[in-house]
């Protein structure tokens, strides 16, 4: 049964609606049980499997396994001059958009080193590849930037769910290392209201694409790293153009699929938000100089194949860790004059930051 809207009132915050619920929306493990999480498991069976064996029994393993010898291919291992990076992108998906594209001409595929976002910092920026880091700008609209790479909160908050807490093995190196960093997911975040985006959304694609411009106009680096949050949840672009609040599919899309087993909405809000991304990144690709330029992501999402939803770490799921490869180039035809400034580098709190990644269905 499909639950009933929620009211103009539940809906004034982002953060209380996410906190008026489960405050873990999409998971079974973490917070202990409860008696609608074991309705839940009863109801879906496969959901218990999914969200609380694998997690123990083949996920950690595989992130363990992963610290010593890489799972997937690192991106640092290739060439290129400037890479964009999409969050939960699907090889499928960009091949069937890749006509409606000028810069898309051949999708390729690699095998990423996560199954989410963390992992994926976790072992891409490993101590192997410290000098390509050294010359590498990396502007991330992804929160895990801060956790994974500076504040380094899987070495030491012992209250996070294991598989996260496993990403201590990992050799990651300090965001230090790094020529520059910059902290775009400060930009419009899950309950700001800003110039961009949706109150409901997370940071709008405009604010990679203009500090992306900028960078390379003013500094030039001689790697060039962009990592968008789209198309991941919440989808908010049908609702930002249609001037509305989100769907129950558009911000919850697990909890919206075990109620209804409906996909056909879920793909249709997931493409919309990718097509949304892509639309700037053609205009990130004609006011940037760089002669290879890469299309990739971080990792997939899995929407139901083989039982399995979403994106987890430690995940080896095809469609999660197969991740899409195109490449192409960029040429600044000044079409276009960046309005965002630098983010400053002040970390986020704790209390803020696990809010924006519980109302994006993360455990914390």
């Amino acid at each position: 049964m499909i639950r009933p809207p929620l009211s103009a009132f539940e809906r004034g915050s982002v953060y209380t609606r996410f906190k008026k619920r489960d405050p873990n929306p999409d998971t079974m493990s973490g917070q202990g049980l409860s008696v609608e999480k074991i309705v839940k498991g009863i109801r879906n069976p496969s959901r218990v499997v999914d969200e609380v064996i694998l997690d123990y029994v083949y996920r950690t393993p595989a992130i363990v396994l992963n610290s010593f010898s890489t799972i997937g291919t690192n991106v640092f291992d290739r060439e290129w001059d400037a890479l964009i990076v999409l969050d939960t992108a699907r090889v499928d998906a960009l091949r069937e958009v890749a006509d409606e594209y000028d810069f898309i001409t051949d999708v390729d595929s690699i095998w990423s080193t996560g199954g989410a976002s963390a992992e994926w910092l976790a072992r891409t920026f490993d101590e192997a590849h410290a000098e390509e880091i050294r010359e590498t700008a990396f502007l991330s609209a992804q929160s895990h930037i801060q956790e994974v790479l500076d504040t380094k909160v899987h070495e030491t908050d012992s209250s996070r769910p294991l598989p996260f807490k496993t990403l201590r093995l990992m050799p990651s190196v300090d965001i230090d290392e790094l020529d520059k960093a910059e902290y775009l997911f400060k930009f419009e975040t899950v309950g700001e209201e800003g110039p961009f985006g949706h109150t409901e959304g997370n940071t709008p694609p405009r604010y990679a694409t203009d500090r992306g411009i900028a960078v390379g106009r003013q500094r030039d680096p001689d790697r060039l790293m962009i990592q968008y949050h789209q198309p991941h949840t919440p989808w908010f672009s049908q609702a930002l153009a249609e001037d509305r609040e989100l769907k129950y599919h558009e911000y919850d899309w697990r909890n919206y699929y075990y109620d209804t087993g409906d996909t056909d909405r879920i793909w249709e809000a997931y493409m919309s938000d990718l097509r949304y991304v892509l639309d700037e990144i053609e205009i990130l690709l004609n006011n940037l100089d760089a002669e290879r330029v890469v299309i990739t992501a971080d990792h997939g999402e899995a929407f139901g194949e083989y039982g399995v939803l979403g994106h987890k770490l430690g995940s080896v799921h095809p469609k999660v860790r197969k991740v899409p490869w195109i490449e192409t180039s960029a040429v600044d035809h000044e079409t276009h004059e960046p309005t965002v400034e630098e983010p400053d580098r002040s970390k986020m709190s704790r209390e803020e930051l696990d809010h924006k990644l519980e109302a994006l269905g993360y455990k914390v």
